[in-house]
Formats: C-alpha cells, structure tokens, sequence
C-alpha cells in the first residue's frame, strides 16, 4: 500500500492594527507581509496538491513552485538593507527563515523522497521515514517562534498591535495539519500489521514453517495491540471512517493470525508427511510393499486429496477478505483526507 504523506510548513501571517502615527512602521511590516503572504499561499497549494491530487508529477511542480517562492521572497527582503531605520534584527530572523525553509524543502525533502522508496521494506524503515519527515517540519515550526517572537519585539518597540491570524488561509493550514496527522497514525497501526502480513504470507509462499509460526504470532500480537490503540484514539472530527476501516484490517489480522495460519501449517505438514511417505514407497520395489503399508499410503493420499480442496477454500476465503480489508482502508485514507483538508 503506498501512501502519500506531506509535512505541512506554517507561515503565520497577522493581522495589524494601529494608529495613524505608526504608519511608517506599519508599511515596513505590510511589506514584509505581503513576501510572507505569498509563501504562505503556495505552501498552501502544495499541501492541498498533496491532499487531492494523485498525480506525483504535479506534486512535485507544487514543492518546486514553493522553493522559488522562498528564494524570491529572500531577494526582496535582503535588498531592505537597513530594515526600518536601521533596525534590522526582525528582518535578518526573517532571513534565516527562510534560508532554513528552502534547504528544509529543497535538499532534506529529497532525502525523505528517497527514505520513501524503502519505507514500505520495514515497519522500522516506515518509522524512521515519518520521524524525519517531522523532524523537518518541526525545524521549520522552531523557526516560525522565533521568527514570531521577533515580530511582537518589533510591533512592540513601534507600538503596534498584532492580532492573531484568523485569516482563511491561516485556518486552512491548521485544518489540514491536524488532519495528516490523524491519517497518520492510524496509519502506523495499520502499515505494521499489514507489513507482517506480507512477510507471513511469503514465508507460506516458501513453505517456511518457523517462519508462518513466529510471523503469525507477532501478527496476533500487532493486531491486539492496535485493536488496543483505537480503543482510546481521538478521531478527527468523530468521523470514524478511517478508525472502521483500520479497525476492519487488524480484525481480519488477527483472524489471519487464529485460524489461516493454523489452516497452512497443517495442510503442510499433511502435505511434507505424504512426500515423505512417497519417497519411501518409490524407493522399495513394488513386490517389497507391504499390504499395510499400500494400504497406510492410500488412507494418506486420500486424505491429501480432500485436505487440498479444503485449503484451497481456506486459501480462496482469506484472499477475498484480505483485498477486501486492504481496500477498504485505502479507500477510506484517500476519502478521509479528501474529505477534511479544504480545497482551494
């Protein structure tokens, strides 16, 4: 199962308010305001490309648009060599800013595209994939206190009012955090039962029986301890969607875990018992066969040959119910997120 994740950048625009008087002071600000508020707009269209669209191509156009929004804004804002009057200290935390932003986006997004390509490999590898995804993001947010701590300093020096950003846009980008956060930890639960069950199933596909009986084990395991996790989990909004559909995989995981692998393990052992006894009958020449041991050989195959139609139902049975479950919650994902991040 792939999925898309993004790590939502916050630019926190403000409202000013202030007397007449202030107005020198002010229009420094509203410059900077408005560099800030285009950055701002195109972080937003990244994070709405991501949330609706499947096209990786556009995406990427989006993160690319970002980048160059940042570099031109850093431009503008470094040519106000002497800030307002010479005082500079907001601008120059403004500058840093943004240097930080664009390597964030540019060269450590790039590094997290290609943890990407393994995430899926391990549960291990998908966790270290999400840490530095929010590693990233939470630089850029370190970044955003500053820089809004050295705007009240500013505002205040000047007497000016800030107001909190109420803006659309503003709420747009708190939603959507919130939201990509929700889907993502029900999807941790989810990835580390599937990615078990993966292994499982190529360990039934090598005839590893060790390795069916400790994978199904820690399939059991995974799915109680994620059936545990939903018991006390916050969704967003109360929508349950993706909360049933995660809920539906770790139920079929654990039925998976109780009653197939059991099922495959043994029909293999029905299945080694009668290679084995063939091998010995194939060695011994037809006249040195006993009655009892014919007879033993053919209860044996008999029973072969019913067990087969018997696991090849089992085997039917778990496969529709496994593409069901997996289907499902990719469905719910995408219908989660589409349905909560507001579009443009």
């Amino acid at each position: 199962m792939k999925s898309t994740f993004t790590s939502l950048l916050f630019l926190f625009t403000v409202t000013l308010t202030t007397a007449q008087e202030f107005k020198t002071p002010v229009d420094y600000l509203n410059y900077i305001g408005k560099e800030t508020d285009v950055i701002a707009r195109t972080t937003w269209k990244y994070t709405s490309a991501v949330a609706h669209s499947k096209n990786a191509r556009k995406i990427d156009v989006t993160r690319k648009t970002l980048v160059r929004s940042i570099q031109t804004a850093a431009k503008k804002i470094e040519a106000l060599k002497e800030g307002y009057k010479g005082d500079v200290e907001y601008k120059n935390q403004l500058l840093t800013y943004l240097s930080i932003s664009e390597k964030q986006i540019n060269q450590e997004y790039e590094k997290i595209i290609d943890m990407q390509e393994v995430a899926e490999q391990s549960y291990d590898f998908m966790e270290a994939f999400i840490l530095a995804r929010d590693l990233v993001n939470a630089k850029i947010n370190e970044e955003v206190d500053k820089l809004n701590a050295n705007q009240k300093i500013f505002a205040t020096k000047y007497g000016i009012q800030i107001g909190e950003d109420n803006s659309e846009l503003g709420k747009k980008m708190k939603i959507s955090n919130e939201v990509f956060e929700n889907h993502t930890q029900l999807y941790l639960i989810f990835f580390k039962v599937n990615f078990t069950e993966s292994v499982l199933m190529k360990a039934v596909a090598e005839n590893n029986l060790n390795a069916i009986q400790q994978n199904s084990n820690a399939l059991e395991q995974y799915s109680n301890e994620g059936l545990d996790k939903l018991k006390t989990f916050k969704p967003y909004k109360n929508d349950l969607l993706l909360v049933n559909a995660t809920k539906k995989v770790l139920e079929f995981s654990k039925k998976e875990a109780i009653e197939f692998a059991p099922g495959v393990i043994g029909f293999m052992m029905l299945n080694q018992k009668f290679q084995e006894s063939k091998k010995t009958m194939d060695d011994k020449a037809t006249k040195s066969r006993t009655k009892a041991e014919v007879d033993n050989f053919n209860l044996l195959v008999n029973e072969l040959n019913k067990e087969v139609g018997t696991y090849n139902k089992l085997n039917t049975k778990f496969n529709t119910e496994r593409s069901n479950a997996i289907n499902s919650w990719n469905t719910a994902g995408t219908t989660f997120i589409s349905k909560h991040v507001p579009i443009d």
